[in-house]
């Protein structure tokens, strides 16, 4: 009988630990945000908004749905700070092949990026969201995407 209630209690102990250990693995687990790019061969993103907490861990998964080789329509993902202006990013990013069309003077504005794809590829980066709220905007700098409209924004709201 000691046997008995000696075994029970260190199944019970143990799955007890077991499951505290799985639910503390999920809570850290970061949020996944799927953004395909290039749909339908188009200079978008399926994903224009996305919301989130301050200091939240995220993680973006970036397809490029684009049939084009990545020569000629790559497409990346990159977050910039708030009050940056994109538009200005991207036209010095599209100089800057060599480095993934980041402008190496302007890398201190970037928080996270996905590298740039080419067709079917998938990457990812996963980060923790700014803790001031506020718009944080994001892009494709491939040459002249974010000006035809391939652009987002995080919004960091409590």
């Amino acid at each position: 009988m000691k046997i008995h209630l000696f075994a029970a209690l260190a199944l019970f102990t143990l799955g007890s630990f077991g499951l505290t250990r799985t639910v503390a693995a999920d809570a850290a687990a970061p949020r996944v945000i799927k953004v395909r790019a290039g749909v339908e061969n188009a200079m978008k993103f399926d994903v224009a908004t996305i919301s989130a907490a301050p200091g939240e861990t995220v993680k973006v998964v970036l397809t490029n749905a684009c049939a084009f080789p990545k020569t000629v329509m790559g497409h990346n993902w990159v977050l910039l700070t708030k009050g940056t202006d994109i538009n200005a990013f991207a036209l010095a990013a599209a100089a800057e092949a060599a480095n993934g069309y980041i402008p190496e003077k302007q890398k201190n504005k970037v928080i996270a990026n996905v590298g740039l794809l080419g067709p079917n590829e998938s990457g990812e980066v996963t980060f923790q969201v700014p803790s001031e709220p506020g718009e944080y905007p994001f892009l494709c700098t491939f040459p002249a995407h974010c000006s035809i409209g391939m652009k987002g924004m995080l919004i960091v709201k409590k």
